[in-house]
């Protein structure tokens, strides 16, 4: 098992990804742009790295958890990037969402410096990061797996191989379009509601137990009744997967009608002045074309 363990990006998912590591007795090197969250990590028991070079001069396996694929792609490829400093039989372990091709691409890269890569998207927001309960789907080669999968263990509860490079990141693809859309489609249930009058919290209390029950039923009503669109999931980040949804969909000969106008209520939700807002603020978008707010009764 790789014991030091390198971590570049310690955003909303990421410092809480690194935090777990090190409840788990692993030895990190961190870098990111944000001093404030470095030092945090820090604080906790791991060490500053300079650049992420450095990080992988020092580490067995280096993991990413960056905002998009440009990230990833500067971070792992650019000057003084993992792929610069990376010690041969190392894994990188991308735990971003990013898109399939890149994956592919910068796996192949690093197995022409005799290293690994494997995709690793995670889902189940801010939460599912702090408690170390999220669903990691991986992409990659099997015995490379199985070689980081106690680290992926020490922050998930859910860890699949889904298959090889690249089906870890198509997964979450697919995870967030389940999301997204259940978000949507119960932001329109609220809103009906609460246009023709009834108490939302009775009427979540009498359908949660039913077919319409969901994990995203749980999580995003009581926020939206809260009026708590502090970011777990930002719209920013969701609606970068879903941009990458529809890329890949018209790439592969895919048309997915919801996903497209999914696409264009969170532009239309950027345009509000709500981008970094959660995506429960999905709500929103249709309050604003009812003239309604959802509210505790």
């Amino acid at each position: 098992m790789a014991q030091q363990i390198g971590f570049i990006g310690l955003g909303i998912m990421g410092k809480p990804m690194a935090l777990n590591l090190i409840k788990a007795g692993y030895e990190l090197v961190v870098n990111d742009i944000n001093q404030d969250a470095m030092k945090a990590v820090v604080e906790a028991g791991a060490t500053s790295a300079s650049s992420a070079k450095e990080v992988a001069e020092k580490s067995d396996a280096i993991i990413t958890m960056l905002p998009a694929s440009k990230h990833v792609k500067a971070v792992v490829t650019g000057k003084n990037g993992i792929l610069d400093g990376i010690k041969e039989g190392a894994v990188i372990i991308d735990m971003s969402s990013i898109t399939p091709d890149v994956s592919k691409e910068l796996a192949a890269l690093a197995e022409e410096k005799g290293a690994f890569m494997i995709d690793a998207p995670v889902s189940g927001g801010e939460s599912g990061a702090i408690n170390g309960t999220l669903a990691i789907m991986v992409g990659g080669k099997m015995e490379v797996f199985e070689s980081v999968k106690p680290i992926l263990q020490s922050m998930g509860k859910d860890v699949t191989l889904v298959g090889g490079n690249g089906c870890g990141v198509t997964a979450k693809l697919a995870n967030q379009i389940i999301v997204n859309l259940n978000i949507a489609a119960v932001s329109e249930a609220l809103v009906l509601a609460a246009k023709a009058g009834i108490d939302i919290e009775k009427m979540y209390k009498a359908i949660r137990g039913g077919l319409a029950g969901s994990a995203v039923l749980d999580s995003k009503v009581p926020m939206i009744l809260d009026r708590n669109f502090v970011a777990g999931g930002s719209i920013a980040i969701n609606m970068k997967d879903i941009t990458n949804v529809m890329d890949t969909a018209h790439t592969i000969g895919v048309p997915l009608p919801l996903s497209s106008q999914l696409l264009e209520i969170f532009h239309a939700l950027v345009v509000d002045g709500k981008l970094k807002d959660d995506h429960a603020s999905i709500v929103r978008y249709y309050e604003k074309l009812a003239n309604v707010e959802v509210k505790k009764g």
